[in-house]
């Protein structure tokens, strides 16, 4: 499945002209990221859609932004998949959170390796 063909079988996507809108830059990454997931092999786009689903279903307000229920089912399918632990997910958050808010404001965020 192309990326084009991923985009149309994805409607609730923020799009502008056909093409995904990201309001800031980590809403690119994931998408990224869950694209080069399911092209690696790691889930079918079926199982993509249905984490998706079932993550936007426990927000029927939409008070939580789009792109923060994309990388929670993200989360949540590389969970599911044994390919990363709440654990390793957790470590990751708290070090993105810490270099986060030790960068000042514009400069690129640096995720230290480990």
């Amino acid at each position: 499945m192309s990326t084009s063909d991923l985009l149309a079988a994805s409607p609730a996507i923020p799009k502008d002209g056909g093409g995904p809108v990201f309001a800031e830059p980590w809403q690119a990454r994931v998408f990224a990221m869950t694209l080069a997931a399911h092209e690696a092999g790691l889930f079918t786009w079926s199982e993509w859609a249905e984490t998706l689903g079932a993550e936007l279903a426990t927000d029927p307000a939409g008070t939580a932004g789009y792109y923060d229920h994309w990388l929670a089912a993200f989360e949540r399918l590389l969970g599911a998949k044994d390919i990363a632990s709440e654990d390793t997910l957790k470590g990751l958050r708290a070090a993105w959170d810490s270099a986060a808010k030790a960068t000042p404001t514009g400069e690129p965020i640096v995720l230290a390796r480990r």
